[in-house]
């Protein structure tokens, strides 16, 4: 079933645009002819990435997070570029964060990460069988690895401790993955 859109775009600009997202601010008129000003973060697609090691291991990172001036427990994460897999994207970011390397790279899911503000989709995998290397992180990146099992790590993502909501949602969304691979008992 199609929907009819309820606003009527007059006009847009950029009020910014970097490298990593744009904001754009858009003139709508309603249905019932009022006008008003919506404001939209446009932002690639990004990967997040759920890697286990062979032994059952998932390797989360700690990362500090300037904007909010904390060191947040995430899994690897990154802008899918222009023209680029997602898939393929997710495989690079495991490499650069992680020193990760592995064959099994499974698609889980895909959600919007703020679809009240922004378009961001969020492509999900579960990268199984990892085998660590030397990451090959970006100057800005302050990351420190954390292996934990896969109980653990479901826990973390369910008790609040994972604050980074896609980190949190991406391990949960992968759990069946994990434990069709690595047999674990629910927590």
């Amino acid at each position: 079933m199609t929907q009819e859109r309820p606003y009527q775009t007059l006009s847009s600009r950029y009020l910014w645009q970097s490298r990593w997202y744009n904001l754009r601010q858009d003139q709508l008129r309603a249905a019932d002819g009022s006008q008003f000003t919506y404001t939209v973060v446009e932002k690639p697609d990004a990967v997040w990435v759920v890697p286990v090691t062979n032994d059952g291991q998932v390797v989360l990172i700690n990362q500090y997070r300037y904007a909010i001036d904390a060191w947040c427990l995430e899994v690897p994460a990154g802008n899918v570029e222009p023209g680029s897999d997602p898939h393929e994207m997710a495989r690079r970011e495991l490499r650069e964060e992680i020193g990760g390397i592995t064959d099994r790279i499974v698609p889980v899911a895909e959600f919007y990460t703020m679809n009240g503000i922004g378009n961001e989709v969020a492509h999900i995998f579960a990268a199984l069988d990892v085998t660590l290397a030397q990451p090959a992180r970006e100057p800005t990146e302050h990351i420190r690895l954390r292996l934990v099992p896969i109980d653990q790590a479901l826990r973390l993502a369910r008790s609040g401790d994972i604050k980074d909501g896609p980190s949190a949602l991406a391990l949960l969304l992968s759990e069946p993955v994990l434990r069709n691979t690595h047999g674990e008992h629910a927590p």
